[in-house]
């Protein structure tokens, strides 16, 4: 099939490499804007350009995809099937209703839950034990289109937003080739989603990886992991911003307030919270790079007693 493909972040860049070694004709990919990043306020451009380009394959950068001049240049290029996979930007009508296979979205959970954004991260804060790739035909909600299929990915005791990623990257670009196999032959199913089931995964920002250690360990472990690698979770020592980016629950008996540092061993700082313990592993002080506390440790002293806020 003709395929033209819309995707902006790492994510989409590893699905689109299974497109590009597939049987189908990517006719062009659609991303979003170049946009500075880092201290520089360099330009960059994003993932998906990036592998198109090293392809030599046309990529269109509108700033909104409903603008008349670019549902034109769609429909000259007449591609067969829309592929999606974190764009960035709504799809209107107009679009979604222009190739002859429809509009096809890779959306990382098990639809209808983790609708959004960041279904990624927010299944490992809500300590989910599974997770997943949905195929879906789009129409114009978010992420409410009927499901073609499906396929579970289990999420490991210690998996972070970035190894989940990862995995999740894998198995849609694996996914998307099935369900485009099936709907060329006319055979895939369509699925609809009971909307009882359905939430919300709200977009990340930089500053929600505060820290709130009157929670319980638990739920504090699983907000580290799944803010890692970002936007990260984060505290303050000696008023200094504390990147926390691996720590354990321990479960023992202690006196002490929530963000209280109980201990300092070779390897750990053990941290009180508002249920448990959280023995902190690895961490990076502001203006430091990330290690291992046992690293840290060797040119930092810290105090027992301070409160970590």
């Amino acid at each position: 099939m003709n395929i033209l493909y819309m995707g902006t972040p790492d994510i989409a860049a590893i699905i689109l490499k299974n497109l590009i070694h597939s049987r189908h004709q990517l006719i062009a990919v659609v991303t979003q804007p170049d946009k500075p990043k880092g201290r520089g306020n360099q330009i960059q451009f994003p993932p998906v350009k990036e592998l198109a380009l090293k392809h030599k394959i046309p990529v269109f950068q509108p700033v909104k995809v409903r603008e008349e001049n670019f549902l034109e240049t769609v429909r000259q290029l007449n591609p067969d099937v829309i592929v999606v996979a974190a764009f960035g930007q709504l799809l209107p009508k107009a679009l979604l209703d222009m190739p002859k296979y429809g509009c096809i979205n890779v959306h990382a959970s098990l639809l209808p839950k983790y609708r959004g954004a960041a279904p990624i991260q927010w299944a490992i804060i809500d300590g989910e034990e599974k997770t997943g790739i949905t195929i879906m035909h789009m129409d114009v909600g978010l992420d409410t289109g009927d499901m073609i299929m499906k396929q579970e990915v289990i999420i490991e005791p210690k998996e972070t937003g970035g190894s989940l990623h990862d995995k999740l990257a894998v198995c849609g670009g694996e996914l998307l080739l099935r369900a485009l196999d099936e709907i060329e032959n006319g055979t895939a199913p369509r699925e609809k989603q009971n909307e009882e089931e359905s939430n919300y995964a709200k977009m990340l920002d930089k500053t929600m990886g505060n820290i709130d250690f009157n929670q319980s360990a638990v739920a504090i472990e699983r907000f580290i992991r799944g803010l890692n690698p970002w936007p990260s979770a984060y505290t303050h020592l000696n008023e200094k911003t504390l990147k926390i980016w691996d720590a354990d629950v321990v479960w023992e008996t202690t006196v002490g307030v929530p963000g209280e540092i109980l201990s300092v061993t070779k390897d750990s700082i053990m941290v009180k919270t508002g249920d448990g313990n959280l023995a902190i592993k690895e961490l990076q002080l502001e203006g430091k790079k990330r290690m291992t506390t046992a690293v840290f440790l060797l040119g930092y002293s810290i105090e027992t007693g301070t409160v970590l806020k």
